[in-house]
This record gives C-alpha cells, sequence and structure tokens, in this order.
C-alpha cells in the first residue's frame, strides 16, 4: 500500500467518523438542540480530528524515521573493506544497493535467482528491464539490497497497520468522549489555534533556518578571508580552482558587486515608480469603470511574464536598439558612427528591469490609494480644491504608508533580480559611473560561485553566503526605514 493511498484511508476513516459523530450528537440531542453544549457538526469534526491527526503524524514520524533506521542497518552490514572507505565511497556504495533493490523488485523470482547465483548477469538483466545501475555489482551488494527490500516491505506492512489502528482507535475513542455536554467546539478550535499557531511558526522557523545556514557558511568564509578586505575591497578576482586541485588565493572585493547591484536597482526604480505611481493615479483617480475593468489586468500581465523573457527581451531588443540608435546619435553629431552605449549596459538592464517592475509598483499602489477613505476625497472637493490639488494634498499623503511600502517590495524585487542581469548587463565586477558600460550585481555572482566544479568548502564557494547574508542586511535596513516612514506619517494622519 502506497502512502498516498494509505492518506485516502485515513481520510475516509475520518470522513465516516464525521459523520458518525454528527448523528450521534444528533441523536443525544433528541431534536433539541439547545441540551448540547456544541452545534453536531464540532462533535463530528472533533471525531474526524482525532482520527486523522494522530495517524498522519505517526506516518510523518514514521516517514522520517524508517528510512533512517534502515539505511543504517544496511550500512551496518557491509564488509569491513568498505566499512574503512570514506563516507563518499561508502554513500556511492549504497546509492549504487539502492538502485539494484529496485531493479529486484522488477525481476521474476528466477531472474533473482540467476542475479544470486551469478552477479555479472545482473546488470544485463536489469538492462532488459529498463533499470540502469553505474556498473557491475559486487556479491555483497545484492545481498544487501535484498535485505534492503525485505526492511522497507517489513517497515512498509507495519506502517500501515499502525496508521490504520490509530486512525480507527482515536475515531473509536473520540465517538466513545461525545455526551450533551462534552465541549467539542472547544476541543475543536483548540486543534485549529494550534494548527495556526504551526503555521506561523514553520514560516519564522524556516526565516531562521535560512539565516543560521547563511551565517555559518560565511562565517567559515571569513574564518579565511579577512573580513575587510571582503567589505572594502574594490576588486573581484575569486579565481576559480577545480575540485580536488591546489587552493588559489583571489581577490573578494564587495565594492565593485554591492555598486552593480544599487546602480542597476536605481536605473530601475527610476523608471518603474513614476511610471506606476502616475498608472496607479490615473486608474484609481481618473479613469472609468470600464476604462478600470480592461487597463488594469493588462497591466498586471507584465507581472506574469518570466524574468528570462525580459531578458532575452533586453538582450535581442533593447541593448541591440540602445546600441544602434547611439551610434547614430554619436554619427550626427560627430561624423563618427561607432556606439557610446554597449548592447549589455546598466541602462539596458536598468530599463527592462523597471518594466519588469512597474505592475509591483501600479498595482499595489492602486490598491493603497482606493482603500484611502471617500470622506477625505469628499470634504477637500468640498472646500474647493480641485482634483489636483486634492490627490497632491491628501489622498497621497494619506496612502504614503501604503505607497513607501510598495516602493520599498519593488526595491527589494529589484535587488534580488539575475537573469535580467545577466543577460542585459554582463558579469563584469566594475567600479565606474557611466550607464552606458556593463557591471554586474551581487545576485549574479551568487549564482555564478555556486555553479561549475568547485570544492564546495573553498572560499570561491564560500563567498557566495557572505555575498547573501549582505543582501539579508541591506534588505533589513530598508524594511527598518520604511517602518520609521510609516509610523512617522501615521502619527500625522491618526
Amino acid at each position: 500500500m502506497t502512502t498516498s493511498t494509505l492518506l485516502l484511508i485515513t481520510a475516509a476513516i475520518a470522513m465516516i467518523g464525521y459523520l458518525a459523530g454528527s448523528r450521534r450528537a444528533l441523536a443525544l440531542a433528541g431534536g433539541r438542540s439547545a441540551s448540547m453544549h456544541s452545534r453536531p457538526g464540532y462533535y463530528g469534526s472533533f471525531v474526524a480530528i482525532w482520527s486523522a491527526l494522530p495517524a498522519a503524524l505517526l506516518l510523518g514520524v514514521w516517514l522520517v524515521a524508517a528510512p533512517a533506521i534502515i539505511n543504517s542497518s544496511i550500512r551496518s552490514e557491509f564488509p569491513a573493506e568498505v566499512k574503512a572507505q570514506s563516507q563518499a565511497s561508502q554513500g556511492l556504495s549504497f546509492g549504487m544497493i539502492e538502485g539494484i533493490a529496485r531493479g529486484m523488485r522488477a525481476l521474476s523470482a528466477e531472474e533473482a535467482a540467476q542475479a544470486e547465483r551469478n552477479p555479472a548477469d545482473l546488470r544485463n538483466l536489469m538492462g532488459a528491464r529498463g533499470v540502469a545501475i553505474a556498473g557491475d555489482p559486487e556479491t555483497y551488494m545484492i545481498k544487501a539490497a535484498n535485505d534492503l527490500n525485505s526492511l522497507n516491505a517489513r517497515s512498509n506492512l507495519l506502517r500501515n497497520i499502525a496508521v490504520l489502528l490509530v486512525a480507527v482507535g482515536g475515531a473509536a475513542l473520540a465517538y466513545r468522549l461525545i455526551a450533551p455536554r462534552f465541549r467539542a467546539r472547544n476541543r475543536v478550535e483548540s486543534v485549529i489555534l494550534a494548527s495556526l499557531v504551526v503555521a506561523s511558526s514553520i514560516a519564522i522557523l524556516t526565516t531562521v533556518g535560512i539565516i543560521a545556514s547563511m551565517l555559518t557558511e560565511a562565517t567559515h568564509f571569513f574564518a579565511r578571508v579577512p573580513a575587510h578586505e571582503f567589505f572594502f575591497g574594490t576588486v573581484w578576482d575569486p579565481r576559480f580552482a577545480a575540485a580536488g586541485a591546489t587552493a588559489s588565493e583571489g581577490q573578494f572585493g564587495l565594492i565593485p558587486l554591492l555598486l552593480g547591484t544599487l546602480y542597476i536597482g536605481f536605473v530601475a526604480m527610476l523608471f518603474a515608480v513614476p511610471i506606476g505611481l502616475f498608472a496607479a493615479i490615473y486608474m484609481s483617480e481618473y479613469a472609468s469603470q470600464r476604462v478600470r475593468s480592461i487597463t488594469k489586468p493588462l497591466l498586471e500581465v507584465l507581472a506574469g511574464i518570466p524574468t528570462i523573457v525580459y531578458g532575452f527581451f533586453a538582450l535581442t531588443t533593447v541593448g541591440p536598439f540602445l546600441r544602434d540608435i547611439s551610434s547614430q546619435i554619436h554619427g550626427l553629431a560627430t561624423g563618427d558612427y561607432s556606439n557610446f552605449i554597449q548592447a549589455q549596459s546598466v541602462l539596458t538592464a536598468g530599463f527592462v528591469m523597471g518594466i519588469m517592475l512597474i505592475p509591483y509598483v501600479s498595482s499595489l499602489s492602486d490598491d493603497i490609494i482606493t482603500a484611502v477613505p471617500r470622506a477625505l476625497r469628499d470634504g477637500s472637493l468640498g472646500l474647493g480644491a480641485t482634483r489636483s490639488e486634492t490627490i497632491k494634498r491628501v489622498v497621497l499623503p494619506a496612502a504614503l504608508p501604503g505607497i513607501v511600502g510598495a516602493i520599498l517590495m519593488t526595491a527589494s524585487r529589484a535587488i534580488g533580480e539575475t537573469m535580467i542581469v545577466v543577460l542585459a548587463a554582463g558579469v563584469a565586477a566594475r567600479i565606474q559611473l557611466n550607464p552606458f558600460e556593463p557591471m554586474t550585481t551581487v545576485t549574479v555572482k551568487i549564482v555564478s560561485q555556486l555553479t561549475g566544479d568547485l570544492e564546495f568548502t573553498s572560499p570561491q564557494t564560500l563567498v557566495a553566503f557572505a555575498l547573501g547574508i549582505t543582501l539579508f542586511i541591506i534588505t533589513l535596513c530598508l524594511n527598518i526605514y520604511a517602518l520609521y516612514i510609516v509610523r512617522k506619517y501615521r502619527e500625522q494622519y491618526e
């Protein structure tokens, strides 16, 4: 029985428990619902929860613990010469055993017996069944694969029996607890509250885990490269070393990457914020309902386009257009038709990224401006202000905290963009202020440092975590500043 089938059976038991619990509550009420503490649906939900929740918890624990126990048991049976090898070699051997185990389940009894007698035939037998293994297996691997299949089958059988018994037992126990004054509603709402707390904790713990992992690896990086050389270095030259090769010293200066990140993000915001904000003002204050119902969905389509598509658009259309138009302008001015705007440049990446960010600013700002109370508008218009004066002096200041949040979200999105920068701005880590030249960002280098044949413990790879924690700190500072602005203006309008 597969896990999905087991879950379906457990859900069916829970549904039956819900119906049985509701009917029992109705029977005990005798047509007088006031005699029961809770409504019949709460009693049914109580039975369903006690049948499904303990069974699901047991299943989750079993799925996590059983493979670890079985794998440890199989590894303990390895021959002494295999145990003497490194953990990586043992992992490769165990991976081959798992492949053999999958293939053994596809063989007939006669073929399995033939494979046990002659291990050299196993690879051909599995190949005929569409199961490929890396090499010729050794004798101990076939025995270990059979043991692995046997232990897995036994574990699955015990798991199915245990989960079904817990589901049925929980439903029966909850069914017997149903009584006229039993507080089923309180019990059900307590479970719902606990599930909400768990869901919130998962989000918080995930954030904490991400930060802790980055900090741990960044600490390893700073143990090899001084922090002042990273944060104040002006040269980015990691000098890649292949896996297993002698480590080579490199220069890991953050300044070129940080400057490129902020520069490209700034150019993108110059395009996105005015256009998005003006579009939001038009749609919320001037556009008719018919025009709004058409233009807003069309504008939000931009947010659904993959960033790689924007990157190709920049690479094949915007970049060449800016390069060619610059050569024409330069030729008309000086007679020399050489271009002064590179196809891959800060301007190209910022322009295309700004187009991508327009829906974020527009949609969020539109919702925020629309949420400003109508009474503020009517009061301003009633005092003789024009519509434009009302928007400038009443609506926008009242919506400013939310607009700041929208701009912050847009800035965070711009800082974290990768694909557009790779294709539109290049990968050159440079310190320069010319928007017509290529630059790169922190995110691009994070990707490049974590790809390729590199030692994961080398500074060339660990620097990606230092870059990641730097981006996190920048985003945190943006959030703190935005919170300050929001609180400042909220106090003025409350």
